[in-house]
C-alpha cells in the first residue's frame, strides 16, 4: 500500500515531543512489510535537515496557490530523503516556514494552513496515497475536507492525547470560514465543541489511539475530555494500538550517548553510566544509593502535583538520589528549584532538554518515576525497561497495557504500580523499590527481565498494517 503519514513533527527532522518518536519510527517498521511510506510535515526553519549522505533536502513542486480563508496562499513542496529509504515532503509556505516555535500563539492558523495545503497537494503529487494516516488535532481538519471532495481512499485519524485539541474560539471560526463545517447537527451537542480534533473523530474513516487501555477510558466521561460521546459513536471504528519504541536508536549496546554500553547479558555498563550521570548532575557518587530517574514534561498530567507534594517526606526518611529532566510549567518548575535548593545532595532538577542526558538517565538510575494523571500510551517506560530502569507507575492508560505489578516474591512483574492517584500511594510504591534495591540479587534479575521485554514496533506495526486492509476493504465494499 501506499501510506502518507501527516503531522506536526517526526524525528529525526524536529521532534518536541513523543508524537515525533511515534510518527517517526512507526512508518520504518510498516516499510519492512514492503509498503511505500511517505511522511508530510510543515516546512518549519527549525527542521534538522544534515547536509552528509544520509539526508538529501531537493525540490519537488514548485509554487501552487490556494485560496485559504479568503487569502491566496502560495505553497510549494521539498522532499528530504533518508538513509532508510523514507521520503520526508516538506509543505513550504511563509507562515509554515518562518516560525522558530512549532506550537505558539499562531499554531491554530498554521495547522488550518497546513491541512488546506496538505488537501490540495494530492491533486499536485505524482505518487498517491491508498491511506492518509493523520495524527493528533493538527492534522484534524484533513479527514473532514478529503470527505467532502469525496476522497477515494480511506483516512485514519491516530489520537495520541486527547488533552489537546486545537481550541479556538468564535472569531477565529468566524475569520477561517469555517461555520458550516460546525453546523452538523449531533445528538452528543447542541453545538459542536469549538475545536479542531471533533472533526478528525467525525470523519476520519478510522480512529485510533495509542494503547488499548486509553481506548477504553476515553470512552468514559471522566477521561472523555468532554468528546467521550462522539467517540462511543464511532466505537465501532475505533482501534487502541500500543506504540513501541525504535530499537535501533533506543539500544543500551551501542548508545554513545552512554558513558558505557551495556547488555542484557552483561550490565557492567550501568554501574559506569549511574556514576557518570551522579558526577554530570552534581550529586555525590555512591552506586549504593538508589537513584530515582524522571524524564517528562513537568505538569499535572505527568503528576508533578504528587511529585512536589511527596518527595519532602521521601528525601527525608530514605537516603536517595532524584534526578529530573525535562521542560514544562513555571508552577512546577519554581516548586521543584524550591525542593532543590532544600536538598542540593538528593536532588537535581534539569529543565532545558537535553538528549544526551535523558538516555543516560536511562541508563544510569536505577528507578524511573511516571506517577501520571493519566497517559495515553507513556514512551518513558518503555525507553527505561529497555535501559534496565525499573519503573513505579500509576494504573492508568498505557502504563496498564505495559508495566506489569510485581509479585511479592519478584518472581513475576515488571515494575511498581500503584492505582490511587494519591500522594501516599505515589510513596508506598517508590518505597517498595527502595526496599526491593536492597535486595541485590533480586533486582538483577528483573532488571534482566524488563530488558527482555519487546516494546519494538513489528508487532504493533502488524497490527495497523491489518487495520489499513480491513479499512480498505470495507471502504471498497461500501
Amino acid at each position: 500500500m501506499n501510506i502518507l503519514f501527516i503531522a506536526a513533527e517526526a524525528t529525526p527532522l524536529v521532534k518536541i515531543g513523543g508524537l515525533a518518536d511515534v510518527v517517526g519510527s512507526m512508518p520504518k517498521a510498516l516499510k519492512q512489510f514492503g509498503h511505500d511510506i511517505r511522511i508530510l510535515l510543515p516546512n518549519y526553519n527549525v527542521l534538522h535537515i544534515h547536509s552528509d549522505v544520509n539526508m538529501e533536502k531537493t525540490s519537488e513542486i514548485d509554487d501552487f496557490i490556494i485560496n485559504v480563508s479568503g487569502n491566496a496562499e502560495k505553497f510549494s513542496l521539498y522532499i528530504v530523503e533518508q538513509y532508510s529509504d523514507l521520503k520526508y515532503y516538506l509543505l513550504n509556505n511563509t507562515m509554515l516556514s518562518n516560525s522558530d516555535n512549532i506550537y505558539d500563539s499562531n499554531e491554530l492558523k498554521r495547522f488550518l494552513l497546513f491541512s488546506k495545503g496538505a488537501v490540495e497537494l494530492l491533486h499536485q503529487l505524482d505518487w498517491q496515497p491508498d491511506i492518509i494516516h493523520c495524527h493528533d488535532w493538527h492534522t484534524a481538519l484533513i479527514p473532514m475536507w478529503l470527505r467532502e471532495s469525496k476522497w477515494k481512499g480511506v483516512t485514519i485519524f491516530t489520537i495520541h492525547n486527547l488533552a489537546y485539541q486545537g481550541f479556538f474560539d468564535r472569531e477565529f471560526l468566524a475569520k477561517n470560514n469555517l461555520e458550516r463545517y460546525w453546523k452538523y447537527k449531533h445528538h452528543c451537542f447542541s453545538e459542536l465543541p469549538l475545536n479542531f480534533l471533533c472533526q478528525g473523530i467525525m470523519h476520519a474513516d478510522v480512529l485510533t489511539t495509542v494503547s488499548e487501555n486509553y481506548a477504553s477510558e476515553i470512552l468514559q466521561s471522566e477521561y472523555g475530555m468532554g468528546l467521550d460521546c462522539l467517540l462511543r459513536d464511532r466505537q465501532k471504528s475505533f482501534y487502541g494500538i500500543i506504540n513501541g519504541i525504535d530499537y535501533e536508536v533506543y539500544n543500551p549496546e551501542i548508545d554513545q550517548h552512554l558513558a558505557a554500553t551495556f547488555s542484557i547479558s552483561n550490565l557492567e555498563g550501568r554501574s559506569i553510566n549511574k556514576a557518570a550521570l551522579q558526577e554530570i548532575v552534581g550529586l555525590p557518587v555512591d552506586l549504593n544509593i538508589p537513584v530515582i530517574g524522571m524524564v517528562s514534561r513537568l505538569d499535572e498530567q505527568k503528576g508533578f502535583d504528587l511529585v512536589v507534594a511527596g518527595l519532602s517526606s521521601l528525601i527525608d526518611r530514605n537516603n536517595i538520589q532524584v534526578i529530573v529532566l525535562g521542560r514544562g510549567q513555571e508552577y512546577y518548575r519554581n516548586m521543584m528549584k524550591e525542593l532543590t535548593h532544600k536538598y542540593p545532595k538528593n536532588l537535581v532538577t534539569w529543565t532545558d532538554f537535553d538528549e544526551p542526558l535523558a538516555r543516560l538517565i536511562y541508563g544510569g538510575c536505577d528507578i524511573f518515576l511516571m506517577p501520571s494523571r493519566f497517559e495515553p500510551c507513556g514512551l518513558g517506560q518503555l525507553i527505561a525497561m529497555r535501559y534496565g530502569a525499573i519503573p513505579v507507575v500509576r494504573h492508568t492508560g498505557g502504563l496498564v497495557d505495559t508495566v506489569i505489578d510485581l509479585s511479592p516474591d519478584l518472581s513475576n512483574g515488571t515494575g511498581f504500580v500503584f492505582t490511587d492517584y494519591s500522594v501516599e500511594a505515589m510513596v508506598n510504591a517508590i518505597k517498595r523499590a527502595i526496599n526491593t534495591y536492597a535486595e541485590k540479587r533480586h533486582w538483577r534479575s528483573v532488571i534482566q527481565r524488563i530488558m527482555s521485554q519487546d516494546f519494538s514496533w513489528q508487532n504493533s506495526a502488524r497490527k495497523y498494517e491489518d487495520m489499513y486492509k480491513l479499512a480498505t476493504e470495507h471502504k471498497k465494499n461500501g
